[in-house]
């Protein structure tokens, strides 16, 4: 069996970045994940605080889609592990996250997203379903 999530509505939508699930990094308290990640795109220290503050994930994810302040050069190299770092510390925060989590035995979860075919599986299913594999790694983690 597979576990499919998407949108914060879904079974399993605690599993979304968007998800009002918070994490601390470096003493800064994170909304969600999404306002985490899409400002560690960025060197800029004010841009990625105005990320931190927006008022919704959707707020900070057009944010940090944005191209008007340029993105740090190694974001290739480093989004999947910022995202699995993010990811771990919202399951290692919230224990009734992880109980879900762990609750998933070893099935597969995949990130439904349609126009997403890197952190999901995209429109007709191809994608890479990053977001999906972190999460089972997670996972993972959380047994030992």
């Amino acid at each position: 069996m597979t576990i499919f999530f998407y949108t914060k509505t879904d079974e399993y939508g605690d599993f979304s970045n968007f998800s009002k699930h918070g994490i601390e990094v470096d003493g800064l308290w994170w909304p969600t994940v999404e306002h985490f990640f899409q400002a560690q795109k960025f060197e800029n220290v004010e841009y990625q605080e105005k990320i931190r503050t927006a008022f919704t994930p959707k707020q900070a994810a057009e944010l940090g889609r944005s191209r008007k302040v340029p993105i740090r050069k190694d974001w290739e190299e480093v989004k999947d592990l910022i995202m699995y770092q993010a990811v771990l510390k919202k399951f290692k925060t919230h224990n009734r996250l992880a109980e879900i989590l762990l609750s998933t035995g070893n099935q597969d979860i995949v990130e439904n997203a349609p126009g997403d075919y890197y952190w999901g599986i995209g429109q007709n299913g191809t994608g890479l379903n990053k977001l999906g594999k972190i999460l089972c790694s997670v996972r993972d983690q959380l047994r030992i």
